[in-house]
């Protein structure tokens, strides 16, 4: 889950030079043997073990590079959401929905967030499990928090909360892959997130993300639960424009500014009606789509999508995969409460 670092796009020109490193070398800098002695401290590693662990970490050149160029930075709208609005991810969503619904629906009693919006993460993260990283976490956050200045502090955290995460719950450090940001699992959770909150939603005792899908779903919607969730309101909405003090009221804010009321009053309103309090908290977004720009009024829980990774972009493609998911379900299940007398068939072919 990339959900701190995408504030803004960081150009490769704008980083410094770092030298190149060969196997081991991490373990000489300062960060690294405060993270080693601070652990042995604290008794979570053997003397020695993490220095032994350090010698067979390495520097991975792709992962700056990848950091430097994130989608949600560098696209459009309209080039970003056919990365992840596609049918090969609605038909995936609709088999994975279709596998695991007793506990896809259990998460929603527990926690109060639809099946539809957990499957989107699913979807847009790792397609449903089918891409879960192709980077040794542990070089990937060592690289981060040691030779990215942007962001190293928080990447150093991390990287120390996936040392104690791998004892915890019985990783191999030098076995355990994900995305170029650390991020792990069907869900992308970064570590620090894991042991936060990440739950054991199926009762064996052991959480894991990394192979199972139930656990997966119960922690994407505790997360969700945790950051504010709100169950059974609305996400985000269309807007129509009726006056010409519209743009005054446009935010990239990850959060509502304002209320639909006083954006009403500069010009937004939504598109379709519907029963909103003047008073409910929300933000104008401006985005640009195949027609020009498109205006959406967000609410709540549309800003918790992007705690899960921080983009207004992201957020989008999520909600809108979740209504496609929703409405391909509800077609699924009205075709199969068809009764086989009702349906026409072509005359010389047996019924279904």
């Amino acid at each position: 889950m990339l959900k701190t670092f995408f504030c803004a796009l960081i150009s490769s020109a704008c980083l410094k030079p770092v030298p190149v490193h060969a196997v081991g070398e991490f373990r000489q800098y300062e960060e690294v043997q405060a993270i080693i002695a601070s652990l042995e401290q604290e008794k979570i590693y053997a003397p020695g073990e993490l220095t032994t662990l350090f010698e067979q970490v390495a520097r991975d050149e792709g992962v700056l590079k990848a950091i430097a160029r994130p989608a949600e930075g560098t696209k459009e709208w309209k080039e970003y959401r056919p990365i992840f609005l596609t049918s090969e991810r609605v038909e995936k969503g609709l088999a994975f929905w279709r596998e695991h619904e007793e506990t896809l629906n259990r998460a929603e009693a527990t926690y109060g967030v639809p099946p539809e919006m957990i499957l989107a993460i699913l979807g847009v993260e790792t397609k449903y499990g089918g891409n879960k990283g192709r980077n040794r976490v542990i070089d990937a956050l060592a690289t981060l928090g040691l030779d990215y200045p942007p962001r190293a502090p928080f990447f150093r955290k991390e990287l120390r909360e996936f040392l104690i995460l791998s004892k915890e719950n019985g990783l191999d450090p030098l076995n355990t892959w994900g995305s170029y940001a650390g991020a792990m699992g069907y869900p992308q959770f970064m570590p620090s997130s894991w042991r936060r909150l990440a739950v054991d939603f199926d009762g064996d005792k052991k959480i894991d993300l990394i192979n199972n899908p139930v656990d997966a779903i119960g922690s994407i919607a505790n997360y969700f639960k945790a950051n504010g969730w709100k169950t059974g309101e609305p996400l985000a909405v269309r807007a129509r424009i009726i006056n010409q003090e519209y743009d005054s009221v446009t935010s990239k804010e990850l959060k509502t500014v304002s209320t639909l009321g006083e954006i009403a009053k500069k010009g937004l309103v939504p598109r379709e009606t519907a029963s909103f309090m003047a008073t409910t908290p929300a933000s104008a977004i401006r985005l640009q789509g195949d027609n020009g720009g498109e205006f959406w009024l967000g609410f709540t829980n549309f800003y918790v999508i992007t705690t899960y990774n921080r983009s207004i972009l992201y957020a989008m493609a999520a909600m809108q995969l979740s209504q496609e998911l929703r409405a391909a379900r509800e077609a699924e299940l009205a075709a199969a409460a068809i009764p086989a007398e009702s349906v026409t068939v072509p005359e010389g072919q047996p019924a279904p």
